[in-house]
Order: structure tokens, then C-alpha cells, then sequence
């Protein structure tokens, strides 16, 4: 397991929720034709189409990026293992709920694959509750297969890289986005931090949250089940290790974003999803833009966690 106190820590600017839900509005009307968004009690995400192992997502919001993408070039880092449990505790928040996106340990799962990490790490009394999902590529067809981490697997392990919106599961006051008809060119995670960008520029903010892509079509990769023996020294050669794929609504969404990287290498936005009928992996945006329906809940994030930067 890789040394994690290589951890720096930066206070983000945390305006109050109906002024975010104000900008947030403002600016997604940019990007789509109906949008509304408003503070509402989060809904009980313990039930369908979520299935979450916690009630909702307050209760000391805070975000990490651990690892990061130098960690799959030239050749891939194996070593570089983490623990969601023991972040927990990096964190400043033993047995906290992690949602976000990830690569899935090749050493637990065998292969290459996308983590959808829904995770409530251990606490005194009381062990982890690893609801996560993986996706890989099937060998014999090449097609998108999407497993239970818990059917397989109890651990709470990932590797490589992993963005991740960590808090306490707690129901409480949220921000509700419902969007119908993209009109830009951004996906819905980058308008949303485009606008906090273009609204906060010399500030730092966080978001994370999860969202449904309620009715279209979006499109997403997987990364190739085995790792390179080559040494992948461009862009293209990176990008040729991944399989992209259409899925269908409705997609159960887990996202991170950044506004402003305070100097700590981010990632500043990172989006996986599932389904309940078998597809996942990486977003990027949906591809049926004047179909599509969005409705998500975020939180703004009180610190951000630069674990094991490259």
C-alpha cells in the first residue's frame, strides 16, 4: 500500500447555498434551454433509482484527489494502491461516505477497469459498506460489462487515481439541478464549473455530488482490460487504451468538480456512472442533446485533500 501522509490540505470558499443556486442557474442557462434549480431536502438516495449505503449527502463535505494520470505513464504504477478506509481517516473523517470516480485495483478485480465508488468506510464497531460498481470490457464481445463490487470483492481498495466527494451521508439541505435540452457545448459537470469559474475567479470551489441523466443517450470509455507493456508516451497513444461506448438513460452519476486548481495538480472534474441495467464507465457528455434530462443534488465542498500527487 502506498504511503498516503503525503497529503496537502486547502480551505475552499464556501458561499451559502441559495447564492450558489442563484449562479448556478444563471449559468447553465447558457448551456440549456430549461433549467431550474433551487435548495431542497436531499432526497433519501438509501433508495431506488440511487441505492446509495447512506441517506444523503451532508455532514462535512470535503473532497480529495489522490494519485492522478502520470501514475499510468510511461508504464503503469501497480504499486499504487490506496484504501478508501484509511483515506477516510486522511481525511479528517473516519467511516465518511466516498462517492466520485476511480480506477478499480487490477490486484482485487484482476484487470483493468472503471471504479464507480460508492463507499461507507469502516468505523469503530461498524464495517465498511461497499456498494461500488465496475466496468470493464468484455473479452469475447468487447462490450460494456458493469459488475457489483460487492458481489465480488469487500474490500474498499482502488488504484492509480481517484476523485472522490467524501462527507458524513447525512440527509439535509442541498442543491437541486434539473436541466432539459443542452443548447452548449459543455457537458453539464464543465458548465457547472465553468460557472463557478467565470463567477468566482480568483476563489477556489468544489462541488460534488450525483446526478441522473433521466431520459437520452451519453457517452462514455472504458479503459482496455490489460495495461500496456509499452511505454505510452503520447496522448494518442493513452487515448488508444480506451473504448468508447453510447449507453442508454437512465445513468445513476457520481461527479467531482474543481473551479480553480490552488496549485495542487487536480483534476478538476471527474465523472463516473452506472446503471441498473448493465452499463457504465466514464462520462463525458450525453450525445442526444435535445432529449436530454438531467436532475442532480451537490454539495460546495468546506476543504479539498491533494493525496500522493505524481
Amino acid at each position: 500500500m502506498v504511503d498516503i501522509s503525503k497529503t496537502e490540505k486547502v480551505q475552499l470558499h464556501v458561499p451559502e447555498l441559495d447564492e450558489l443556486s442563484t449562479v448556478l442557474k444563471k449559468g447553465l442557462e447558457e448551456n440549456f434551454a430549461e433549467v431550474a434549480v433551487r435548495v431542497v431536502e436531499c432526497p433519501d438516495l438509501t433508495k431506488e433509482p440511487f441505492c446509495f449505503p447512506v441517506k444523503g449527502l451532508c455532514g462535512s463535505p470535503r473532497v480529495t484527489d489522490v494519485g492522478g494520470k502520470p501514475n499510468l505513464v510511461p508504464v503503469v504504477q501497480k504499486h499504487k494502491e490506496y484504501d478508501m478506509n484509511a483515506i477516510s481517516k486522511v481525511v479528517e473523517l473516519p467511516g465518511a461516505f466516498f462517492l466520485g470516480a476511480g480506477a478499480a485495483s487490477p490486484r482485487v478485480v484482476g484487470m483493468n477497469a472503471e471504479l464507480i465508488p460508492l463507499c461507507l468506510t469502516e468505523a469503530e464497531g461498524r464495517p465498511a459498506v461497499n456498494s461500488s460498481y465496475f466496468s470493464s470490457i468484455k473479452p469475447a464481445d468487447g462490450q460494456c460489462l458493469q459488475e457489483r463490487y460487492s458481489d465480488k470483492f469487500s474490500d474498499c481498495n482502488f488504484a492509480l487515481l481517484g476523485n472522490f466527494y467524501v462527507c458524513e451521508g447525512k440527509p439535509g439541505k442541498v442543491i437541486e439541478v434539473h436541466a432539459k435540452k443542452r443548447t452548449g457545448d459543455y457537458s453539464i459537470v464543465t458548465a457547472l464549473r465553468k460557472t463557478l469559474e467565470v463567477e468566482y475567479p480568483d476563489k477556489s470551489l468544489a462541488l460534488g455530488g450525483t446526478f441522473i441523466i433521466q431520459k437520452g443517450k451519453a457517452k462514455i470509455h472504458i479503459m482496455v482490460r490489460e495495461f500496456s507493456v509499452c511505454p505510452l508516451v503520447t496522448v494518442e497513444a493513452v487515448n488508444h487504451r480506451l473504448k468508447h461506448f453510447e449507453v442508454n438513460a437512465p445513468l445513476i452519476c457520481l461527479s467531482v468538480l474543481v473551479s480553480k486548481d490552488p496549485g495542487l495538480d487536480l483534476c478538476v472534474e471527474h465523472t463516473h456512472c452506472f446503471s441498473h441495467h448493465g452499463e457504465g464507465g466514464h462520462y463525458y457528455i450525453d450525445t442526444t442533446p435535445d432529449s436530454v434530462e438531467y436532475l442532480g443534488y451537490f454539495m460546495p465542498a468546506e476543504f479539498i485533500y491533494r493525496i500522493d500527487r505524481p
